[in-house]
């Protein structure tokens, strides 16, 4: 754990700004699984140089993809359609869960072996249901969690159910490898599906690439073999880190506008702004951009975030700016996140002073203000991200191991300063 802070300074006026944020996380991946499976050459223009971007590029280019990004951002791949070098390759994912989880389905497209390795955190986090499931159609995997060996593929489809309390990334996975497999696939749905605008997104961004997908109401989704076709495509800025400004506008009573993002975009994490409007905040979508002006008083709130969960620690921060408590449910899949998310907003918040209580699967937040402290961030990017809002008020927040952001947004403090 690094033993560096930032101290994060007040401002000393509502900001009233145009902000630019990198490109989505989410968007990248996806379109470099689709772009690596397809046959030719794709360009993704404006994708995110983050660490967990990089783990992706790491990843493919372990299995003879080549792919290139420039110093704009544009990445160019030249795709393998569908046909992997056999092994022994070992693929390393470093912290990067979304890249583990797309990879191992991808690696059962091989003839193997093929180690798939991550760092210590992401060691910890859970990949059992997708080990399973891709088991149950026809792989060889040693072990359910990083590191295992992927021993055999040739998948030729079937079906296979999934929980829809995991984690998205489990169906996201297992749809972007399943046109390649060599029968149909069908995977059911047991429960309600959490998170469904990532899978939105996952089924937005494979039809980019020329694959459709046929979804039964969340419940059934039918994937026939097809071939993905390279393609030029564009990543929007991502709605994820958007949050972070559209709160510092909510808690301050000022004005951000992000470009880039408007009601077109494939990201369901922009859905953040309505959870702010019921707040009091005041929110314009144009042609091509969003805007947040914060009221003079926020107002609490009770909501579900389960289908954008990427934003609950920022709401939280926004809830302790509210007049009345602020109650946060849905989340509870969250604390298998990069920390346990829901424990580490409420044990944070306590340690500087502000009411907060979890539940299973919520956390209530009440309003409160703090003379400061130094913030733990479990080595989380996010909580780095949403806890430095604190800062833009209150005096003495101080971020621990702030270098954390390059997970998914390297230059954030600058950008944060931008704000000034």
């Amino acid at each position: 754990m690094s033993s560096l802070k930032h101290l994060v300074t007040p401002l000393r006026r509502p900001p009233s700004a145009e902000v630019q944020v990198p490109g989505s996380k989410s968007h990248t991946n996806r379109a470099l699984v689709c772009a690596a499976l397809a046959a030719g050459r794709s360009t993704l223009s404006g994708a995110l140089d983050a660490k967990d971007t990089q783990a992706m590029l790491g990843a493919l280019r372990s299995l003879d993809i080549q792919a290139d990004m420039d110093t704009d951002h544009n990445i160019t791949i030249d795709g393998c359609g569908g046909r992997l070098p056999t092994g022994p390759r070992t693929l390393n994912v470093n912290q990067s869960g979304t890249t583990g989880r797309f990879i191992l389905p991808l690696l059962t497209l091989g003839e193997g072996p093929y180690v798939l390795d991550a760092d210590s955190q992401l060691k910890s986090r859970p990949f059992d249901t997708l080990v399973e499931a891709l088991r149950v159609l026809g792989a060889t995997i040693d072990e359910d969690r990083l590191p295992t060996t992927v021993r055999q593929g040739a998948m030729v489809g079937g079906s296979v159910s999934i929980p829809g309390s995991a984690s998205s990334q489990f169906l996201s996975g297992l749809l972007l490898s399943a046109p390649l497999f060599s029968g149909p696939t069908t995977i059911e749905i047991t429960g309600e599906l959490v998170s469904k605008p990532y899978v939105d997104l996952t089924l937005s961004t494979m039809a980019t690439f020329g694959v459709n997908v046929e979804n039964n109401d969340y419940r059934r989704f039918e994937i026939m073999p097809q071939p993905y076709k390279a393609v030029s495509s564009v990543i929007e800025p991502d709605a994820s880190a958007a949050s972070y400004f559209f709160a510092a506008a909510a808690i301050t009573g000022g004005r951000v506008r992000i470009n880039g993002l408007d009601e077109s975009t494939v990201q369901g994490d922009l859905a953040f702004v309505d959870a702010l409007a019921q707040m009091g905040a005041d929110v314009t979508r144009g042609d091509g951009w969003t805007e947040v002006v914060g009221p003079e008083q926020l107002e609490g709130i009770e909501i579900n975030m389960a289908d954008i969960s990427d934003t609950a620690q920022t709401l939280a921060i926004v809830a302790t700016f509210a007049s009345t408590p602020t109650t946060i449910s849905g989340i509870g899949f969250i604390r298998l996140k990069e920390t346990d998310r829901v424990n580490a907003v409420v044990t944070q918040l306590s340690a500087l002073g502000i009411r907060a209580q979890e539940f299973d699967d919520e956390m209530k937040i009440w309003p409160g203000t703090t003379s400061g402290g130094t913030v733990e961030t479990y080595d989380d990017h996010r909580m780095a991200m949403s806890f430095a809002l604190l800062g833009l008020v209150h005096d003495g927040i101080e971020i621990s191991n702030p270098g954390c952001v390059a997970k998914t947004f390297p230059n954030f403090f600058e950008v944060l300063d931008q704000l000034r």
